[in-house]
C-alpha cells in the first residue's frame, strides 16, 4: 500500500481501539489490540503521517526510536523492596518506571489529553539485551512492570533488513501479534502531502516530469545511492532560507540530500533552468493580466517540459497567497467570536475592562499552544493561528494605551474598529487574488490550449486543501468550467487519476 492508504489504515486501526461501550469500557480489551507495524523503506513519511493521524484525530503523541534505548532505559532500573510474606519478611526487585512509559504520562499531564498514540520507530532494531522483552510489550503492553496507561494505541515502524544492516526479521510469534502494514513510495500519494507542507515547486514541477526520480535506492560500485521523500522535502527547506539568504543553491548543497549522482546532477541543471524562466517569464504580469507578446508567443512554442516549469512558477507566486489569505480569514473567524465574548463580557460585568478582555484572548491562545505542543500536535500553521490574537492583541492593548478612551465601550469601539479594517484588507486582497486565478485560467487557455497543462492547473487546485478552500469560499467560474470538462472528458474518473495516467508524469 502507499504512504496514503497507510494513513487511512491507523486511523481506523485507532478509532476501533479507542471505540468504548455504553459503560465506558474500550470495546476491544488493551491485550487484543494488535500494535500497528509499518514496514517500509527509509524517508518514505512513516513518522510524518503518525504526526497528521494524531493532530486530525485530536489526541496526543509521543514518539520514540528504539535505536537508542537499552534494556534499563525501556524497562527501568532494578530496586530492592521489602514485602511481608505470612511470617517472613522478603527483599523483592522492583523496577523504576520506563522512560517510554514516563514520558506517555508527562504528555497526558501537560496536555491534557488521556488518549494518544505511542510510537515507536526501527523497532526491528532494538539491542540483543531488550530483543527478548519486545515479544511481551507487544502482546502486553507492558515495559517493567508498568503498564502503557488504557486509551493509548501503540504504533510502530521499520525499515526491511536490506536497507538497515541493524534491522532484522520478525519471527512468526512476534508478526502474529502485530496488524503488519508493507507501506511502498509513491509520488501522486506524496505530492498531496507535499502541497500542503509548502515543499519547494522547482521539486514539484520536477518531480511531475520525472516521478521516476522521486524515490531511488541502489548499490552500484560506487556504493549506495539513495533518493528519498525526506530528502526531497529537506532540500526543500534548505532550497527556500539559501533563496532568503542570497546563498548560491548548487549541485554541492543538492548532493548533500540527494545521493544520487545522476538525479543530483540532473535537478541541478533544472534548478538553473528554472531560475532563468524565473526572469524570462513576467510572471507577476501574466497574474495581472499584463503579460507582454513576446511572453505568450515564447509560452505557444514551449515544449511541454517547459510549460509544466512555467505553471509551476505561477502557482509558486500565486498559492503562497492564496494560503496566507486562508489561513487569515479562519484567524479572524476565530478573533471575531473572542471580541464577540469579550463585549458580552463588558456589558455583564462593571468591573470589566477592554485590557483585561484582551489579557484573556493572548492567555487563551497560548494555552492552547502550549497544550498543542505538549500533545505534539503543534504545525507551522497551527503555530501561526495562535499566534495571531495574540498579536492582535498586543497591537489593540498597545493603541489602548496610547489613546486612552473614555470608557470600555469607547475602548471596545477602538478595538473592534481595528478587527473591521483586518476584514476589509483582508477584503479587498481576495478579491485580487481571485482575479488573478481568472488571468491565470486565461493565459493557461489562450497560449497552452485545453489539454495537459489545463489538467495540471485543475489538479493542483483542486489537490491543494487551501485553494480548494478559496474557490469554494469564493468561486473562480473558469475552474468550475475546466473541472466539470476534465471530470466527465472520455478518460472518465477523478482528477487525480487522470494526472497518474499522463504518460508525461
Amino acid at each position: 500500500m502507499n504512504i496514503a492508504e497507510a494513513k487511512q489504515q491507523i486511523r481506523q486501526a485507532v478509532s476501533i481501539y479507542l471505540a468504548k461501550d455504553e459503560y465506558g469500557n474500550y470495546r476491544i480489551p488493551t491485550v487484543q489490540q494488535r500494535p500497528v507495524f509499518l514496514l517500509g523503506a527509509p524517508g518514505i513519511g512513516k513518522t510524518a503521517i503518525m504526526e497528521q493521524v494524531a493532530r486530525e484525530m485530536d489526541i496526543a503523541l509521543v514518539s520514540y526510536s528504539m535505536t537508542h534505548h537499552t534494556r534499563q532505559s525501556a524497562l527501568g532500573l532494578p530496586f530492592i523492596v521489602k514485602k511481608q510474606y505470612g511470617d517472613e519478611e522478603i527483599d523483592v526487585s522492583m523496577y523504576t518506571m520506563s522512560e517510554i512509559i514516563a514520558s506517555v504520562y508527562d504528555t497526558m499531564e501537560k496536555s491534557g489529553k488521556r488518549e494518544g498514540i505511542l510510537f515507536l520507530d526501527e523497532i526491528n532494531c532494538v539491542s540483543e539485551t531488550l530483543g527478548p522483552s519486545m515479544l511481551q510489550f507487544l502482546q502486553y503492553k507492558t515495559f517493567g512492570n508498568r503498564k502503557v496507561p488504557e486509551g493509548w494505541v501503540i504504533v510502530t515502524a521499520g525499515n526491511p533488513p536490506e536497507f538497515n544492516r541493524s534491522a532484522r526479521e520478525f519471527d512468526i510469534a512476534t508478526l502474529d501479534r502485530l496488524k503488519v502494514m508493507t507501506v511502498e513510495p509513491d509520488f501522486e500519494s506524496w505530492k498531496k502531502y507535499a502541497e500542503t507542507a509548502g515543499v519547494h515547486r522547482s521539486i514539484l514541477t520536477w518531480l511531475e516530469i520525472r516521478n521516476e526520480d522521486f524515490y531511488h535506492i541502489g548499490t552500484t560500485v560506487d556504493g549506495k545511492q539513495y533518493v528519498t521523500a525526506r530528502g526531497w522535502e529537506d532540500l526543500s527547506k534548505a532550497i527556500g532560507l539559501y533563496e532568503e539568504m542570497g546563498f548560491p543553491v548548487d549541485e554541492t548543497l543538492i548532493g548533500q540530500y540527494l545521493h544520487d549522482p545522476r538525479i543530483c546532477a540532473e535537478f541541478s541543471t533544472y534548478y538553473e533552468l528554472y531560475n532563468k524562466y524565473r526572469t524570462d517569464y513576467e510572471v507577476d504580469e501574466i497574474l495581472h493580466g499584463r503579460e507582454s507578446a513576446e511572453v505568450r508567443r515564447r509560452a505557444q512554442s514551449a515544449s511541454f517540459d517547459e510549460r509544466i516549469t512555467i505553471m509551476g512558477l505561477l502557482m509558486e507566486a500565486l498559492l503562497p497567497e492564496i494560503n496566507e489569505e486562508v489561513e487569515t480569514e479562519e484567524s479572524l473567524k476565530k478573533l471575531h467570536g473572542s471580541l464577540a465574548a469579550a463585549k458580552s463580557a463588558l456589558r455583564e460585568d462593571p468591573s470589566d475592562t477592554m485590557e483585561m478582555e484582551l489579557e484573556t484572548i493572548a492567555g487563551s491562545s497560548r494555552a492552547q499552544m502550549k497544550k498543542a505542543e505538549a500533545a505534539n500536535a503543534l504545525t507551522e500553521q497551527q503555530q501561526r493561528s495562535f499566534a495571531y490574537p495574540i498579536s492582535f492583541a498586543a497591537a489593540a492593548l498597545q493603541k489602548l494605551r496610547l489613546e486612552k478612551p473614555a470608557d470600555q465601550e469607547a475602548a471596545f469601539a477602538l478595538v473592534s474598529g481595528d478587527f473591521a479594517s483586518r476584514v476589509e484588507k483582508m477584503k479587498t486582497r481576495q478579491r485580487e487574488i481571485s482575479g488573478e486565478l481568472d488571468n491565470l485560467f486565461r493565459f493557461v487557455e489562450e497560449n497552452f490550449g485545453v489539454g495537459n497543462e489545463m489538467l495540471v492547473l485543475v489538479t493542483n487546485l483542486t489537490v491543494g486543501k487551501r485553494s480548494a478552500r478559496f474557490i469554494a469560499d469564493h468561486g473562480c467560474e473558469p475552474y468550475y468550467k475546466f473541472n466539470r470538462k476534465f471530470m466527465l472528458s472520455e478518460r472518465g474518473g477523478s482528477l487525480m487519476r487522470e494526472a497518474q495516467a499522463f504518460g508525461e508524469f
